[in-house]
C-alpha cells in the first residue's frame, strides 16, 4: 500500500493545487474593484506640473473636471470617467483582471492616443503602469485616495535604462457639491456598496446609490439589487 502511495500524489497533486488557489483569485469584478468606490462621483482638479519655476508651475497650471461613475452589464462590473476641460485625458475607464488579480487603466487622450496601463493596489493607492513602444520610457499614473471627498493624481517617467521615476505633474480633486467632513453612518450604495448619494425609490421604500451609472442598474433590475443588498447586511449581523 505504501508504494502507491507516491503514484497515488502525483495523481491527484494538481488537483489539490487547484482547489488550493486563493480565493482572491476568484473574486468577482464588483468586489474586486471596491478599491475604486472612493473615486465614484463628480470632481473639481486643479493641475500643475511638479518641477520648474514658481513661475513655470503657473503658467502650466490647469483646472479639469472629471466624472467618475460604474458601468454595469450582467455581473461584469467596471468604472468609466469622462474629462472636461482635461488638458491630458478626455475619457478612460479601470477594469479588474482576473488573471493577475490586477487593474487596467484605459484612458484616451485629447490628441486621439488610447492608452493603457497594468496596475495594482496597496495602501489606499493604484499605481498603473505601461511602456512607450517607440521610446521604451516607462510611464506611470499613481492614484492617491487620500479621502472620500478628496484624491491626487501623479504622473511620471522613467526613461529606458533608469532607475527612478521623475514626476511630471499632478492633479489634486475635491468632490463638488459634498462636504468635506466624514462620519459613520452615511448611507450604501444598493448596487456597487460605495458611498451613497442620490436616492431611488423602490415599491415605497427608500435606497442610495452612488452614480448614475448604478441608479440606471438599480431601475432595471430593482429586486436583484435589494435582494443581494439585504443578503449582503444579514451575513454582516
Amino acid at each position: 500500500m505504501t508504494r502507491l502511495l507516491p503514484a497515488l500524489l502525483f495523481l491527484f497533486l494538481p488537483s489539490l493545487i487547484a482547489n488550493a488557489a486563493p480565493e482572491e483569485a476568484k473574486r468577482s469584478s464588483r468586489d474586486a474593484l471596491q478599491v475604486c468606490n472612493d473615486l465614484i462621483g463628480s470632481w473639481r482638479g486643479a493641475g500643475s506640473p511638479v518641477s520648474g519655476t514658481r513661475e513655470d508651475k503657473q503658467k502650466g497650471f490647469w483646472t479639469e473636471t472629471v466624472d467618475w461613475k460604474w458601468r454595469i452589464k450582467g455581473d461584469e462590473f467596471w468604472l468609466v470617467a469622462n474629462f472636461a476641460d482635461g488638458k491630458y485625458f478626455k475619457a478612460g475607464e479601470i477594469r479588474y483582471v482576473p488573471a493577475g488579480n490586477g487593474y487596467r487603466l484605459t484612458l484616451h487622450t485629447v490628441d486621439g492616443q488610447k492608452l493603457v496601463f497594468d496596475g495594482t493596489y496597496e495602501n489606499k493607492k493604484l499605481t498603473f503602469d505601461r511602456t512607450d513602444e517607440k521610446t521604451n520610457e516607462t510611464q506611470r499614473l499613481v492614484f492617491s485616495l487620500l479621502h472620500d471627498n478628496r484624491h491626487l493624481y501623479r504622473y511620471e517617467v522613467k526613461p529606458a535604462g533608469k532607475t527612478l521615476f521623475t514626476p511630471v505633474y499632478q492633479v489634486g480633486a475635491t468632490k463638488e457639491g459634498v462636504a468635506f467632513a466624514s462620519g459613520d453612518g452615511k448611507p450604501e450604495c444598493v448596487v456597487s456598496g460605495g458611498l451613497g448619494t442620490m436616492k431611488v425609490e423602490y415599491k415605497g421604500k427608500t435606497y442610495y446609490v452612488c452614480c448614475s451609472g448604478c441608479r440606471t442598474a438599480f431601475l432595471d433590475e430593482p429586486e436583484r439589487w435589494i435582494r443581494e443588498f439585504e443578503a449582503k447586511k444579514a451575513k454582516m449581523k
